[in-house]
């Protein structure tokens, strides 16, 4: 089975896509809350939201990755807790990730 050929306009329609399905996404959300009464309990969960996220973005990784992964997001963690800039924890945690792969970890 052979896809037709997409045409001169191809990509600039599968970006227009793409470009209208995030906006769905992003505006879904804020109409939807717009229902939802803000309630302390909702606050508290929509409080805890980000860190959960990360948590679920990063496990996975460091599974992945093995020790070398979590040696840099433990350095990372503890630049943030002792400078508190995003920046130089992200260049500590890449710092960590090129020292332990030359040590051969």
């Amino acid at each position: 089975m052979t896809l037709p050929d997409p045409g001169p306009w191809g990509a600039a329609f599968v970006i227009l896509a793409m470009m209208l399905a995030t906006y769905l996404c992003r505006i879904s959300g804020v109409i939807m809350m717009g229902f939802i009464p803000l309630t302390p309990r909702v606050r508290r969960g929509l409080a805890a939201l980000p860190g959960s996220i990360v948590v679920a973005t990063v496990l996975p990784l460091i599974e992945r990755l093995g020790f070398t992964a979590a040696l840099a997001l433990i350095a990372a963690i503890g630049s943030m807790v002792l400078r508190r800039s995003e920046l130089l924890a992200l260049a500590v945690g890449m710092a960590t990730v090129s020292v332990a792969r030359a040590l051969g970890f």
